[in-house]
This record gives structure tokens, sequence and C-alpha cells, in this order.
């Protein structure tokens, strides 16, 4: 989406590994991505293959300026100045989630368990290595929360200025309060979804709907395989739904229900604000910048299954209540003032 959007305002070329021109014309978007260099489906041959192909990208002068906004393309840096790197995170994998993501590599047995976290180790340092060396190469940096301010300061040693990523929040309406609560997530282990389906287990009479997109990777299937067979009668997994489908979904829900761990920004937050509707999130990450606790949704410190029911008993005394204030917050984050940040801070126009 922050690529796109960069693309159409800034009148900006697109370079990359993999373009889906239906499912962009689908979002709204009329750019054309050029490809460069096919990967591989599945990690983590196809993360290093995308960084491979990206240090070999020479546009040479072609361009005034280059913005690089994946995280495994940094490496188009090398040969492409002067530049700008947007980040989304530092790979959550390889540093702050570098714990999380060891102890939760899915095991067969006791043996390829300890196999894979020796081979995940191997893979980290290297690639931190990586990071660290094609860094130099970078010029400016911004990011979209604080939270991902803080971790590259930590991690990669180097300032970044806060650019909160764009929503078009005329795209999204309010139509009704309706009666069920909708979650958005990738099927990953950090999105905590079984929180999710543990509080609605504790009310049956309460309705949720999880649009839970996944890839073909052995961890996406094993979780979503999990949250199949263990959710409750009264919440529907549903994937892959189109734009237009979603926006519905937004606009006719009860309340927005999220519990990534320490979202870097948390996108669909703001987009169900947009939506006039309340938010439930863990009080960490980007969601403690977007959200305000006690008008545009629930924060939730220490984030559990009981909490989460509490939160939306709370919410449910009067949902609609919340409406005018998500609004009003969600044009803070408005693609507009993405854009007008964006060119003020790369000198576009000047």
């Amino acid at each position: 989406m922050v690529t796109l959007s960069l693309a159409e305002h800034l009148n900006a070329d697109v370079y990359s590994c993999v373009a889906n021109q239906e499912n962009i014309k689908k979002m709204g978007f009329s750019v054309k991505v050029k490809t460069i260099s096919p990967i591989p489906l599945k990690p983590p041959l196809r993360q290093q293959m995308a960084a491979h192909n990206f240090k070999k990208l020479k546009l040479k002068d072609k361009y005034d300026f280059y913005i690089i906004a994946g995280d495994w393309a940094i490496t188009g840096a090398v040969h492409n100045k002067p530049n700008l790197w947007y980040v989304h995170a530092p790979k959550r994998e390889l540093w702050d989630l570098y714990e999380y993501t060891r102890e939760h590599l899915v095991p067969d047995g006791k043996h390829i368990k300890n196999f894979n976290r020796y081979v995940f180790d191997v893979w980290v340092r290297y690639n931190r290595w990586v990071d660290k060396k094609y860094i130099k190469h970078i010029e400016q940096l911004a990011c979209n929360s604080k939270t991902v301010q803080a971790r590259i300061k930590k991690y990669l040693k180097r300032d970044a200025v806060v650019i909160y990523p764009p929503t078009d929040t005329r795209k999204f309406a309010y139509k009704t309060t309706g009666d069920y609560w909708l979650s958005v997530n990738r099927t990953i282990k950090t999105k905590r979804i079984e929180l999710q389906t543990g509080a609605f287990k504790q009310l049956p009479d309460e309705k949720l709907i999880i649009v839970a997109t996944y890839e073909d990777a052995e961890h996406f299937l094993e979780y979503r395989k999990t949250i199949t067979d263990t959710k409750p009668d009264n919440v529907t997994l549903v994937s892959h739904v189109s734009f237009d489908e979603l926006t519905d979904l937004y606009a006719n829900c009860k309340g927005f229900i999220t519990t990534a761990k320490d979202e870097d920004f948390g996108l669909t937050a703001v987009e169900a604000m947009a939506s006039g509707k309340p938010v439930i999130a863990p009080n960490e990450g980007g969601y403690s910048e977007t959200i305000v606790h006690g008008k545009t949704g629930l924060l939730i410190d220490a984030i559990s299954v009981e909490k989460i029911v509490d939160a939306i008993k709370e919410i449910n005394r009067n949902p609609a209540a919340y409406k005018d204030a998500c609004i009003k917050r969600a044009q803070l984050f408005d693609t507009r003032v993405f854009i007008e940040a964006i060119k003020k801070q790369i000198g576009y126009g000047a």
C-alpha cells in the first residue's frame, strides 16, 4: 500500500521481484509495476533471492531520487542514489522477535526442532551482517511509527524520521453497527489469533469474523490449521476477500479486534477507525500511537482472553458512541498527510 501510494502520487515507477497487476487494480491503483528477476515462492530462499536481485539493480541516473520501501530491498541502495529507505520494521525475525521466532519454530520432533534452531541461528547471523553492511548505503531513513524508530536506533544504530503510513480514508465509511466483531490478520503466530478465538468461546452470543490471509508456507499453514481446528462455532474464518468485501465488513461490524504482538504500526486498526468502529488492541507497539484509549477504542495492558472479554462487554454498552472520534482520529493518518510529509522529506518539487 505504501509503495503504490508513493508511485501514484509522485508519478514514480515501481520495481519489484513480483507483482499481481490484477490485485493492484482491484485495490484502486493504476500503477504499473516493472518486475526484475523472479524469486522462489517459499522462504527463506524467497527473501534471499529478493535481496540478491535488488543488489544487482542498477538504474544509474534514470531517476532523480530512489525510495526503497521493502525490508529485503535494502540492497537496492548500493547502486541507486540519492535514496531514502522507508522502513516498515527492521526484519523482526532477525531482531526484536528473534527469541520469539526461534522458540516457535515448527518442530516434527526434538531432533528436527534442534536442527531447525541451529539453521535458523546461522541464517539470522548472516542476515544481521547483511543489514549492517548495506544500511551504510542508505542516505535517509523514514519509518512508520515511533515503535519502529526506536528499533532502528537500537539494532541498526541510525536515526529515522517518523512518517505514518497512508490510509485512503475516502474508501472507508460507517454504515451501521452490526451484530458481529471483525478481525483482519495475516495467519502467523505473532498475531496471537488464539486469544481472539479464546475470548469468543466465552461469549457464545457474540459473533466474530476473522479475515485471515496466509501464504503457502509451513508456518502459515500449520498455524491456520490450529486456529481452524480450535475455534468455536461463533467464529467464522475467511481468506483473501476483495477490497470491496473488506470495506463492507468494516462498515457493518460492531467493532474491531486485533491482538498482534508489538505491531509495527497496525494499519487495520486505522482502517477500522476510518469506518467509525472502535478498536480493541494490546497497549503496545504502533497501537499505542494510533488508538486513543476510551475514545476510539480500548487498549489492553498484558492482553489476555479474560481482558478481551471484559473489553468486548464494555464496548457493547454503546459501540456507536465511538463513531465520530474514530473517524476524526483516522484523518491524521490519511494518504494526503503521508504524501505531504514524504515530499517535504525528500525535497520533492523544491
